[in-house]
């Protein structure tokens, strides 16, 4: 008779756990191998460059993602791309795909890559306005920041504020709130990779090509300091400024500066340089369609325009690595270039 009250006592918390709303994810088995390391090294730097764009704490966003996803193994970052469950509401005009969570065949988002999918995460707590007062505290606040998400009803689980705040403490993950006291270890592994792709432009060739301003590439000096270009922000670079003033102020680690501008470590800045501060994106932004090359461009500095990778621009307009184009040829900067 004991052993039955313990049976059902058992069918009743799992219906109790059950009835939560708690995406519960179909894994795939090709990436049953993902865990937790693995994923937090794969996004913690995309994590921390949100945060710069958007305030919103990185140890945050990669809890959400951890637990939305499921490492990435659910059914909706698999098929869709979509690491926060964020379903489709009126003003989503992109791709989308049904999953049954709350209701069945519910709308969510989908996107072609995970990025895409970090920076609209970013993009719908900055513009909703239920989540407005978040970004009135400390980017370091984690906590305030969890229970903050489930009172503005991110999610329907009563647990999800403890819940996010777990996973960061179970992972250290409060430490990439603050950049500039990045790990040792991480550093380390940053600074002996390779960044440079096999195409980079010589430093002094794309000084002169921002210099001499033909296509306007030169931002007048009166402006903020920290600007947006293709939803990336940047800076111009000033007279008497060194690398180490830079990521000094920016709080910025030592590999960060030249990957994201695709250049050398160590490399010199020069005043007028466009520096971005963010990982350049896949492509342009919509309604730049095509650059029209000048005499002073060159593929690294029309990417630095437009805010996309060489590798990218490359590959857009059929063109092998270290191939420059000539005036008067035409870019394309989003799509593939026809076949002629």
């Amino acid at each position: 008779m004991r052993s039955n009250k313990n049976i059902i006592l058992v069918l009743a918390v799992a219906a109790a756990v059950s009835s939560c709303s708690v995406r519960k994810p179909e894994v795939s088995p090709k990436v049953s191998d993902i865990n937790t390391g693995s994923y937090i090294d794969k996004y913690k730097d995309l994590a921390i460059s949100e945060m710069k764009r958007t305030g919103i704490p990185a140890s945050i966003t990669l809890a959400q993602g951890m637990i939305e996803s499921d490492y990435g193994r659910s059914r909706l970052a698999v098929q869709a791309n979509n690491h926060f469950g964020i379903k489709c509401h009126n003003d989503w005009k992109g791709p989308t795909i049904t999953h049954h969570d709350d209701k069945r065949n519910e709308c969510f988002r989908k996107y072609r890559k995970a990025e895409e999918s970090y920076y609209d995460h970013s993009d719908f707590l900055k513009s909703g306005s239920r989540y407005k007062f978040l970004f009135d505290l400390d980017r370091t606040d984690y906590k305030g920041w969890a229970r903050g998400l489930k009172k503005a009803g991110y999610a329907t689980n009563p647990d999800y504020a403890n819940m996010l705040i777990r996973k960061i403490e179970e992972n250290e993950l409060w430490k990439y709130d603050k950049p500039g006291k990045y790990i040792a270890d991480v550093k380390q592994k940053a600074d002996s990779e390779q960044v440079v792709p096999d195409n980079q432009v010589a430093e002094i060739q794309v000084a002169k090509a921002v210099r001499q301003g033909g296509d306007q590439f030169v931002v007048p000096s009166k402006v903020s300091r920290i600007m947006e270009n293709n939803r990336i922000q940047y800076i111009i670079v000033g007279d008497g400024e060194t690398l180490a003033d830079i990521e000094k102020e920016f709080s910025m680690l030592k590999w960060e500066l030249a990957r994201y501008n695709e250049l050398e470590p160590g490399f010199n800045v020069i005043p007028g340089q466009i520096l971005y501060l963010q990982p350049k994106r896949d492509k342009a932004e919509p309604g730049k369609e095509v650059h029209i090359v000048t005499n002073a461009d060159r593929m690294y500095s029309i990417s630095q325009k437009y805010g996309i990778k060489v590798k990218k621009l490359y590959e857009y307009n059929r063109m092998k690595d270290g191939d420059e184009p000539s005036q008067g040829d035409k870019i394309w900067l989003r799509t593939m270039k026809p076949v002629s």
